[in-house]
């Protein structure tokens, strides 16, 4: 074979596999927003069989032959970066049976469909069986892949969404979260005592989807290459070049809405960002889950929960819902701290106790300490340690909640709270290169902001490590004291 024909084989060939995973991200978005009811069972049987074509494709005898030659060809380092994130996708598949694959995908899709109404009926009941069955296909994929990378069970899991990162790493960042957090959340609720409660004013879904498409405008989202939509749970999926985010509207509460957009925009910024030179290939994905959440964050907590973008958001909320909000009411509303029992409407100083109910239920489900069945107990337990709140009988805004364990995804947790430090500690690297966020988008600078991301994060894609890309960003690795400090400022 003549040189480097091996790589570039292998490029053909994950050219061809991203092809049929751009499909697979448009099947999950149309069956979360535009499929009718009736089509699951139908929708699920074809994704199923599409996932296993795709395993088919990582898995085939032709690319760990090439695989096993490129490495001795003469490759750039961008070259050599695209063919270790190869690898890894190639080792993670060839781990896992294909019948594995197929059932989970079938079983996952069948699952999240009947968990739609059963969250909002409040069924644990009916909900239970189905995610029991869910969870011992997981455990069985985590076993696999735990013996195949000898990795514990769980550490495997993590693997797939933060490549590198383990159990003890972020028992770690948890524990020393747990000595601080607490007194915090309680001295700011103190500080906020005095404040005035004010309800937020009425909005009907038309004036609010005029508004979140307004403020993705002004965050720079690229219309031509994505939408917004409506789902059960906020996501964001498709591919770069055609990304698709979702949201979720109360009559009540417009700030669900707007907030969650924000942070799918975040992700979509992110998608739209990445390097195109290497669309297609592996080193064009993004880096990992934890840097996409510290992008979702970094929109939702840093900028647009800052003083800098405030009088941007509120004019845009007067003229679209036709009220009068002054800029002290809109701070108020979204500085306030208060413990709830939904992850997804949490202030960002109780976030991560949310996270670290989750991560502390995911390991106990995969290593056996825990079962489906005792879900509601250790969670109204956890919740009332965490934050003084009790879930019981709260199925739906307690154990339910969350579009994760029906899909089948537990190991992706974790990654939201390391997003928000990762997030904190870009923010603080950016300050000191070009200024405060808050400064810089009350000049109008915001797209300052976004550039520094787009520089040294998004045009990277995975052509770097975590690590590598945090280091050249930022010049040290993950640093949780960033995270610390400010919300410190923020709020005390």
């Amino acid at each position: 074979m003549t040189s480097r024909s091996h790589y570039h084989a292998l490029c053909q060939q994950f050219k061809t596999i991203y092809h049929f995973e751009h499909l697979q991200a448009l099947g999950d978005w149309d069956q979360a927003t535009m499929m009718p009811a009736g089509g699951s069972q139908a929708r699920g049987e074809a994704m199923a069989q599409l996932a296993l074509h795709i395993h088919a494709l990582k898995t085939a005898p032709s690319l760990a032959e090439h695989l096993a030659h490129a490495a001795d060809e003469p490759l750039s380092a961008a070259q050599q970066a695209n063919l270790r994130e190869m690898r890894y996708q190639q080792r993670q598949a060839t781990a896992l049976p294909g019948k594995l694959v197929q059932a989970k995908t079938q079983l996952t899709y069948a699952c999240e469909h009947a968990w739609r109404a059963q969250r909002q009926q409040n069924d644990w009941q009916g909900f239970k069986p189905n995610l029991e069955a869910v969870i011992a296909l997981v455990r069985e994929e985590a076993q696999i892949l735990g013996e195949a990378q000898q990795l514990a069970p769980y550490d495997a899991l993590l693997n797939k969404f933060e490549p590198g990162t383990t159990m003890a790493q972020i028992d770690r960042v948890f524990g020393d979260l747990k000595i601080w957090l607490p007194s915090l959340i309680q001295q700011v609720q103190a500080k906020q005592q005095a404040w005035p409660t004010k309800a937020l004013p009425h909005a009907t879904i038309a004036q609010q989807k005029a508004l979140n498409l307004d403020v993705m405008t002004l965050l720079g989202f690229d219309f031509k290459q994505g939408r917004l939509d409506t789902s059960s749970h906020p996501f964001s999926g498709g591919v770069p070049g055609d990304v698709r985010i979702t949201t979720r509207y109360d009559e009540h509460d417009f700030l669900t809405a707007l907030f969650s957009t924000i942070h799918e925009t975040g992700h979509a910024r992110y998608e739209q960002g990445l390097p195109l030179e290497w669309r297609g290939q592996p080193a064009g994905n993004a880096r990992s889950m934890a840097i996409h959440e510290s992008q979702s964050l970094f929109f939702e907590m840093q900028m647009a929960r800052g003083t800098g973008i405030l009088p941007l958001l509120q004019q845009r909320i007067n003229h679209h819902l036709g009220c009068q909000i002054s800029e002290l009411e809109l701070q108020h509303w979204l500085t306030r701290v208060s413990p709830g029992r939904i992850r997804v409407d949490a202030d960002e100083v109780t976030y991560p106790c949310h996270i670290m109910l989750r991560y502390e239920v995911e390991k106990g489900l995969i290593e056996g300490r825990l079962t489906v069945a005792d879900l509601p107990e250790f969670w109204d337990a956890a919740m009332q340690s965490l934050l003084g709140l009790s879930t019981q009988g709260d199925y739906r805004n307690g154990c339910m909640q969350d579009i994760h364990w029906p899909v089948g995804e537990l190991g992706y947790f974790p990654s939201y709270s390391l997003g928000a430090m990762y997030a904190a500690q870009f923010s603080a690297s950016m300050q000191n290169q070009i200024g405060s966020i808050d400064a810089l988008i009350a000049a109008g600078e915001l797209t300052l902001v976004t550039q520094w991301l787009q520089d040294n994060i998004w045009s990277k894609g995975a052509l770097l490590t975590t690590d590598e890309l945090v280091i050249a960003a930022t010049g040290e690795t993950l640093n949780p004291a960033h995270f610390k400090q400010h919300l410190m400022t923020r709020y005390l």
